[in-house]
């Protein structure tokens, strides 16, 4: 038999305070949830914007490059594009949201310079670069915010998952576990005061 259950006034007060902390730990993680899923439904909305502004800007981007081969020749176009640096700017730290760590990533936006000359080229190639720029600055924005979603939701399952042990069973365990007590000791109570009553009448005879 569990120690816990016996009917004594200290595995009451036990009882009701485990009873206490299990329906304020349902309470913060309700919050934690509801906190966790409003960030991730503005994360999603950020997605779906910063993807449909990928798109334009790709559109834009592929026919500028498209001119730009014709204008110049494919072969001189994918010589320049040989010489454009690899990126590492990038720099990966994190935050915190309710104890959910999600990537924070910065990115030097500074304007890079042509690795061309400007009288050898037209000015398709400068809006095809212009515009490439700007899918890597997005793309680079849209996997921070993607990262950010799927550990947001990650931990909302998690949190999910510990609220509804809570409601369904911690709590209700110990609302039994208390009741049952509670009325052991007022059966106990009654029995002793019935047996203190008949005492008292035994010696008033």
């Amino acid at each position: 038999m569990d120690n816990n259950a016996i009917p004594t006034k200290g595995n009451l007060i036990l009882a009701k305070n485990s009873l206490i902390l299990a329906r304020q730990g349902y309470e913060l993680m309700d919050k934690k949830r509801n906190i966790l899923i409003r960030e991730l439904m503005g994360l999603v909305d950020q997605a779906r914007d910063i993807q449909a502004e990928i798109r334009d800007t790709f559109t834009s981007a592929y026919r500028a490059l498209q001119r730009a081969n014709v204008e110049m020749g494919i072969n001189f176009v994918a010589d320049i594009a040989r010489n454009v640096p690899v990126e590492n700017s990038i720099e990966i730290k994190t935050r915190s949201i309710m104890g959910t760590e999600i990537p924070l990533v910065r990115y030097d936006a500074a304007t890079r310079t042509p690795v061309y000359a400007f009288y050898s080229t037209r000015e398709s190639l400068d809006i095809a670069r212009v515009s490439f720029e700007k899918v890597k600055e997005l793309t680079i924005k849209l996997s921070m915010v993607e990262n950010s979603a799927f550990q947001l939701a990650a931990n909302i399952k998690k949190a999910q998952k510990r609220a509804n042990a809570l409601k369904n069973i911690t709590i209700p365990r110990y609302e039994a576990l208390t009741k049952d007590i509670a009325n052991a000791l007022e059966e106990k109570e009654r029995e002793e005061f019935t047996r203190l009553k008949v005492i008292k009448r035994m010696q008033t005879k």
